[in-house]
């Protein structure tokens, strides 16, 4: 009979695999949604996913998921240590070497954890690359993803997902990164098109419109198949277990997309009395994606229905708001989508979470939502969520720009020259 170590890491390895398809279906997605070249678009996923092995291997897992110095920050020395031990032959049997926080009889083992969570940053980064169009140098790209993977995404984690960090310790949530990549990708892209449109001030550019969306039907499509399969890792997988709760995510996982595809049609033909097109139902698919992930293992399969519903004027009524920020070039969606989506399935932990739910999940000590009789206990949870909301993503906003900021001071710009971006 196969144990359920060997089955927890089998699967948590292969939903790892999946969530590694999103990066580069990212760069699917944009080229679907703006027609851009192929070879650019995919350019930025491929090399996200390549340097977030390297990163991550190197230090950055450790600086998110060790023991943390005071809560803040990971233990870049903690087994098995830099490059993953290296050379090291201290461990020569990785999988009797199971990850401290989550090693237990049915644990997981250092490497397939790594794997995991490394598959997690690098989506993260290729949704803050989606600001970055043709505006940005590669080099720039490139220097920006070796700091996004040492600290940019790894605070978030360390506070949050690592069970050492200080914002877990008040007992905030945020199952599978409503905040922790949804919400912190949107923060980090804001902080990113700050710097650009200084740059674009100076030369006298700054409010130039947006890329155009030219749809191309075949690569929007194949883009948002990759990403909704690709969720059944991010999602199901963040149970870290395969049991009963994680065939409950799955179900909370795609109810919540195909809801929020019809809810997001049904908005739009509402509101402007014209026909839904594919865009539309590929945006609806996403906000329903990105809404239920932060509480895809606390809720029930109803509870995912109606957030399916409330993600479609949601997502609406943000594309409308951030529309009127002349200086954002925003044409996929980045911040009503995901900074807006991921905090709004954040905050709605506290209402629709149901401890029933959440303890196989691992939370057990989370409350049941205010819509399920969790009183004072849920209205307290509600506070420590949105705190951690605004402590997250004005940390990432601010480093990310600084950031954006120092490298532009080494390259002379982040942006290319008009002249140069308008010939690629």
């Amino acid at each position: 009979m196969i144990s359920s170590f060997l089955v927890n890491n089998l699967w948590v390895l292969l939903c790892g695999l999946l969530v590694f398809v999103m990066t580069i279906a990212v760069g699917f997605l944009e080229v679907g949604e703006l027609g851009e070249d192929l070879s650019f678009s995919l350019l930025k996923t491929v090399y996200f996913t390549g340097i977030a092995v390297v990163v991550m291997g190197v230090v950055g897992f450790n600086t998110a998921f060790a023991p943390t110095w005071h809560g803040i920050l990971g233990n870049p020395g903690y087994r098995p240590g830099l490059l993953l031990g290296a050379f090291s032959t201290s461990s020569v049997n990785p999988m009797q070497d199971t990850w401290w926080s989550v090693g237990s009889n049915d644990g997981l083992v250092a490497g397939v954890y790594f794997l995991f969570e490394t598959a997690f940053a690098a989506v993260t980064l290729a949704l803050v690359g989606v600001v970055f169009l043709r505006k940005v140098k590669f080099a720039a790209i490139a220097i920006y993803s070796v700091v996004y993977f040492t600290i940019l995404w790894n605070l978030p984690a360390a506070w949050i997902w690592n069970p050492s960090g200080w914002l877990a310790k008040m007992g905030m949530v945020d199952f599978a990164g409503g905040l922790v990549v949804h919400a912190a990708a949107g923060a980090a892209g804001l902080g990113v098109l700050v710097q650009v449109w200084l740059e674009e001030r100076r030369r006298g550019t700054a409010g130039a419109p947006a890329p155009p969306i030219r749809i191309s039907p075949g690569w929007l499509t194949l883009g948002i198949l990759l990403l909704w399969v690709g969720w059944f890792g991010f999602n199901p997988g963040s149970v870290l277990q395969f049991n009963d709760e994680a065939v409950i995510v799955v179900l909370t996982t795609f109810l919540a997309a195909a809801v929020a595809m019809v809810s997001l049609s049904a908005t739009t033909y509402v509101a402007t009395r014209q026909p839904p097109d594919l865009l539309v139902a590929v945006n609806g698919i996403l906000m329903g994606l990105i809404v239920i992930t932060p509480l895809a293992g606390f809720v029930s399969p109803g509870s995912a229905i109606v957030l399916g519903v409330l993600s479609g004027p949601v997502f609406w009524l943000g594309e409308r708001l951030f529309a009127r920020l002349k200086w954002i070039a925003d044409p996929v969606g980045l911040f009503p989508g995901h900074l807006l989506g991921g905090i709004f399935g954040v905050t709605m932990i506290a209402f629709f979470a149901q401890s029933a739910f959440a303890a196989p999940s691992g939370a057990t000590s989370l409350p049941n939502g205010l819509l399920f009789g969790g009183g004072l206990a849920a209205v307290h949870q509600l506070g420590v969520e949105e705190f951690g909301i605004v402590v997250v993503v004005l940390t990432v906003f601010v480093l990310s720009f600084a950031t954006a900021g120092a490298i532009a001071r080494a390259l002379g710009g982040i942006t290319e020259a008009p002249a140069r971006a308008a010939a690629d």
